[in-house]
């Protein structure tokens, strides 16, 4: 069965931008570099909801150590457009004191979450923190981030598909799409 090129999601028009395949293979790639910088270590991965859950889920399967996972949910998005205002939902519930921190995300945009993300993080007193994300948009963030691994980096265009969403709607995508303007 072949996949659509082109979808719907609610009222807008979708058009694929990057294949399975090419999201399998760059997850891949991150993997490797992780088992790598992380033997001998016990990471703590921390994926953050909803947008992560299919990107943590492949990564995951790929990471060769021996891990914990936990989810927190922090979100600054409504529509098409980040609103800069993150709300926190969803709390931490692994201690990370002394442990190393690998934060999960599907997409850094201006980075403000992320940002919001290190500080709370960051008075738990972990050994380290990293930031591992599927997307990036370089010509969007606002914040000084360091992300030490990144899949793809794309345009600033809105995507969905892939764990990630327009209005809670297009997450269960193979592929990632790219609005149609």
């Amino acid at each position: 069965m072949q996949r659509k090129r082109i979808i719907k999601v609610k009222d807008k028009t979708f058009a694929v931008s990057i294949s399975e395949r090419t999201l399998k293979s760059q997850i891949k790639r991150i993997a490797d570099q992780i088992n790598r910088d992380y033997e001998g270590k016990v990471p703590v991965f921390l994926a953050v909801l909803n947008g992560s859950f299919i990107f943590a889920a492949d990564l995951l399967r790929e990471i060769d150590l021996p891990l914990e996972i936990d989810f927190v949910k922090l979100s600054s998005y409504e529509g098409t457009s980040s609103t800069g205002n993150v709300r926190e939902f969803i709390g931490l519930n692994v201690d990370i004191t002394g442990r190393p921190v690998i934060i999960l995300e599907d997409i850094v945009d201006t980075g403000i979450t992320m940002a919001h993300m290190l500080e709370i993080l960051k008075r738990q007193n972990p050994e380290s923190i990293d930031i591992c994300t599927l997307l990036l948009k370089p010509s969007k963030l606002q914040a000084k981030l360091d992300i030490r691994y990144c899949c793809k980096e794309i345009p600033d265009d809105f995507v969905v598909g892939y764990g990630l969403d327009y209005d809670g709607f297009g997450r269960n995508t193979k592929d990632i799409y790219t609005l149609i303007k």
